[in-house]
């Protein structure tokens, strides 16, 4: 078990230090480092398999670290009684839940479930709680459909809105914006990037996370490659050697921030002119 004082940690959200989770004989993760500050989004990017899924469950107990320890405010997660810790953190997964007999409303309430006791009554509060989030999330007129018939992108921002009424302060979402039209996508990563809030998100589409996350962790083989501001992380470079392919990055329009395009001709061998060598 991990020796080291979280308190010299304190100043931030969440501090990850040399992280190990193995699957039977297979190391998943190997000594994975980050640092995230209170109220930032920080975006977990890597190819399939590097391990991002693990990590993510690693940060909400869902797996226990072979080796490392998760800092979360100062303390580490293992020492957070089960409710305590469902008052700190919400997660929202990438495949939503299925044949959910309940209404958007409902569903959303289940928010409430941590800082209820077992026969306390909804109050008018806890229904004004609830109505707000679905505001937030633009499902208000939708809070009395039932769950199942809502479109992915709904019910991606139905889960949000169950994660803003348990009012976390980290939320973590793995890939939420899967198989949602590039609509939905930039609107849920708009909307979780405007809740002020520590976010944690892994993420596939690299030019989305350079322009919604403060932060992004490159992740490749179970080891974090880089971390820091997405012009610190998103270089022709590393995304050649992580991703092995030909690109260029330059500026966005709108927000500066690294935009990447992608050399094409992989299938036939091409060279691929402008772009860094991906052998």
């Amino acid at each position: 078990m991990p020796t080291q004082d979280c308190q010299h940690h304190s100043d931030n959200a969440l501090n990850v230090t040399d992280l190990h989770w193995h699957a039977g004989e297979r190391t998943i993760l190997k000594g994975v480092n980050l640092q995230l500050a209170a109220g930032k989004m920080l975006g977990i990017i890597g190819p399939n398999g590097a391990g991002k899924s693990s990590l993510l469950r690693c940060l909400y107990r869902y797996l226990t670290p072979s080796q490392g320890q998760i800092c979360l405010f100062g303390k580490d997660i293992s020492h957070y009684p089960l409710k305590a810790f469902a008052r700190e953190v919400a997660v929202v997964l990438q495949d939503t839940p299925q044949h959910f007999d309940m209404t958007t409303e409902q569903l959303v309430m289940l928010g409430l479930t941590p800082h209820k006791s077992a026969l306390s009554l909804t109050s008018q509060a806890d229904h004004f709680a609830v109505a707000q989030a679905l505001e937030k999330v633009g499902l208000s007129h939708l809070a009395k459909q039932a769950y199942e018939h809502l479109s992915g992108g709904e019910k991606q921002r139905a889960l949000i809105a169950r994660a803003i009424v348990q009012q976390p302060k980290l939320l973590i979402l793995d890939e939420p914006t899967n198989h949602l039209d590039i609509r939905y996508q930039i609107q849920i990563l708009e909307l979780l990037h405007s809740l002020g809030i520590t976010v944690v998100i892994s993420i596939h589409d690299l030019n989305l996370a350079s322009a919604m996350c403060d932060q992004l962790l490159l992740l490749n083989q179970g080891q974090g490659i880089a971390q820091g501001m997405p012009s610190q992380v998103l270089t022709e470079q590393l995304i050649g050697d992580v991703f092995e392919v030909c690109c260029a990055v330059a500026p966005h329009p709108q927000h500066q921030r690294p935009q990447i395009t992608y050399y094409y001709g992989y299938q036939a061998g091409e060279t691929h002119a402008g772009g860094n060598d991906a052998s």
